[in-house]
């Protein structure tokens, strides 16, 4: 169904410093990117996974793939903690640290990795992965489907305009267009049918996805274009 909605280098002398007493041998960087307020992707995912193994570091600890506010915030007090400039991004200067401490468990109480899931405490703490995702357009509909490494939820958010989001306490919000769902089904793959589309026009599209315990991970806004 469709609803209407209302929506800075840093010295090796001083990287040994900061990191000291952590083994030199820490395995290859986890993070290959620059982050910062706005962006979206597993990575982002996987900072918030650290982050939020420490509650003073990320008290609200939402895992969503969406560098928003709280996230900001999160970054901003590991580089206090790690005195690197507060800058609330994460870049040339807290990236390398970020690797190794995220490469060495080093904070206590990181839970297990599982292959798939990080648990702690039994907890699942890690919003699903998106991969496999496909438009099929045509002159007033398109079809979107994808699938996740585990059971999920699916919706689909588009827009003539770009969509604006914000990062929420448990959720990440949408502003501004239309959303579709099949139903509240979790499953691995989903398949949305968007109808009552305009012809040769371009629409802003991501998908949102939500595990059975509320994890929720959003892909990178993208466009598709209906046919002639």
């Amino acid at each position: 169904m469709t609803n209407k909605m209302n929506f800075v280098g840093l010295s090796l002398l001083a990287l040994t410093l900061v990191v000291v007493g952590v083994p030199a041998f820490a395995s290859a960087a986890t993070l290959t990117r620059e982050l910062q307020f706005g962006m979206n992707g597993t990575d982002v995912s996987a900072v918030q996974t650290f982050l939020k193994q420490d509650q003073a570091l990320y008290p609200q600890g939402l895992v969503t793939g969406y560098f928003g506010n709280f996230t900001k915030s999160a970054v901003t007090n590991f580089q206090l903690r790690n005195e690197i400039p507060a800058v609330g991004r994460i870049g040339p200067m807290t990236l390398p640290i970020m690797n190794l401490q995220i490469a060495t468990g080093m904070y206590p109480g990181m839970g297990v990795y599982t292959g798939s899931v990080v648990y702690n405490n039994t907890t699942d703490i890690v919003a699903p992965s998106i991969y496999g995702l496909n438009v099929y357009t045509a002159k007033d509909s398109a079809s979107v489907s994808w699938s996740t490494n585990e059971s999920a939820t699916g919706v689909v958010y588009y827009n003539t305009a770009p969509l604006q989001l914000t990062e929420r306490m448990t959720s990440v919000g949408v502003t501004g267009g239309w959303s579709a769902m099949t139903d509240t089904s979790l499953r691995i793959s989903q398949s949305i049918n968007l109808t009552g589309l305009q012809s040769n026009t371009t629409y802003y599209y991501m998908v949102y996805t939500t595990d059975q315990v509320g994890n929720v991970t959003v892909s990178v806004p993208s466009t598709f274009r209906t046919t002639n």
